[in-house]
Order: structure tokens, then C-alpha cells, then sequence
């Protein structure tokens, strides 16, 4: 199998390219980059290529990132993706970003509760918790929207927080960035494919439009 994956839902944006023969450990070329609008993803998916020594018709199978974070960086990730299918009618996975920051995490934490913290913005953040048992990381708290008092509250109950950036908000968490490798990886244990419209990014709060009131036509009021 040889398995693009994209990770652009965070401030380190990730490509890699992941290659399996017969079972054995994958064989990865990455390239991470960071600086937010400065990255350019076409260039890293061909740094990433031509490190793996692969053609762009050679991928079986890409992989994304689908938050929660950056919605930007997300929708670009998937319109990625969906023109590669379009291309050359690769399958494509949805991974959660949560997943594989715990997956991450779980390798560098011996066991107990580890909480998968990422800014949502509007003095939120949104969070997913895990149970750690011999590197493996498995979901007890689906996915929700809290609070700072909230994650602070956690953190007093002594569950480790880790995440993009979360020493701005507590200071003894873990720095954990997703990283396109791990989706990847991710991406290798599972065969739940689906087509490129069905790849929407994972963002909690209901999207809300105003719509703007009729133009209104009259004769004018003459004082």
C-alpha cells in the first residue's frame, strides 16, 4: 500500500508518504513545515515524493487530517484529496486529528487519563479524552466544546492535558502537534474509504448564516 497523508489542521503543517511491503513496518518520507499561510502544500507533497522515489499515480490511498483545528488548513488538506480522486480515483480516508494526537501521546505517556485539548477559539476548546494502557490510546470522552475553568478543572483532577500550543492555556500540559506520519499510520489500520464529498472536517459548533434583508424600493421622503 502506499498511502499519501495530509496534516494541515494546525500552525505545523505535515505531508507524508508512506509506503508497506508484505506487513512489514512502513518505510516514511515526511516533510513538516511551519508558518501558517507561508506553507505551500504542493511543494510538500513533491519534496515528499521524490524523497519516497514515487510517482504521483503510484498513490493507492490518501489519508487526512480532519480536525478539529484549523478549518482553513482542513478545507485545503480536502480539496487536495478530492482532486487526487478525481485525478486518478485513489480512495480516500478521514482520520481524527484527536486520534492521532493521542496515538502520538500514548507512546511517550506510560498508562493512565491523557485529554486531547485544541483551541477552538471563542474562549473555548475542544477536547477528547483517552485512557492510556501499554502505548495505546482509547477513547473514554468523545469529542466536545469546554471551557478554560472547565480544562482547568480537569487538570486539577490530574489528568494530563496535550495538544498544539496548550502551555499557553496550561502550563504543565504536553506540546503535541498532529503529525501526517501518524495519519498515515492511522490510515493503515482501517479500510472505511469514502468519496471525496463525504470529506468534511470535523467542527463541533453549528455553522449559522444571517441572511441579509430584502433591498427595499421606494419613493423617497421629501422633508
Amino acid at each position: 500500500m502506499k498511502i499519501l497523508a495530509l496534516e494541515f489542521s494546525s500552525a505545523q503543517r505535515s505531508v507524508a508518504v508512506l509506503q508497506t511491503i508484505l506487513g512489514a513496518q512502513p518505510s516514511v518520507s515526511e516533510i513538516v513545515e511551519t508558518g501558517g499561510r507561508t506553507v505551500k502544500p504542493i511543494r510538500m507533497i513533491e519534496t515528499a515524493l521524490n524523497q519516497a522515489k514515487l510517482e504521483r499515480e503510484q498513490i493507492e490511498c490518501v489519508a487526512v487530517g480532519l480536525g478539529p483545528g484549523s478549518y482553513n488548513g482542513i478545507r485545503i488538506a480536502i480539496a487536495l484529496a478530492q482532486g487526487w480522486q478525481l485525478a486518478s480515483n485513489v480512495r480516500l480516508l478521514g482520520i481524527s486529528t484527536a486520534e492521532a494526537i493521542a496515538t502520538d501521546a500514548a507512546s511517550a505517556v506510560g498508562g493512565g487519563r491523557l485529554d486531547v485539548v485544541i483551541d477552538a477559539q471563542r474562549a473555548e476548546f475542544y477536547l477528547a479524552g483517552y485512557q492510556i494502557t501499554h502505548g495505546k490510546a482509547v477513547e473514554t470522552d468523545k469529542l466536545k466544546l469546554i471551557s478554560l475553568s472547565d480544562l482547568q478543572l480537569r487538570e486539577q483532577q490530574g489528568i494530563l492535558a496535550v495538544g498544539p500550543e496548550i502551555n499557553q492555556w496550561i502550563p504543565t500540559g504536553k506540546v503535541v502537534f498532529p503529525r501526517a506520519e501518524t495519519i498515515g499510520k492511522l490510515g493503515l489500520t482501517k479500510q472505511d474509504y469514502v468519496p471525496g464529498e463525504q470529506l468534511t472536517p470535523i467542527y463541533l459548533r453549528e455553522t449559522t448564516f444571517i441572511k441579509a434583508p430584502p433591498p427595499r424600493f421606494g419613493s423617497a421622503s421629501h422633508c
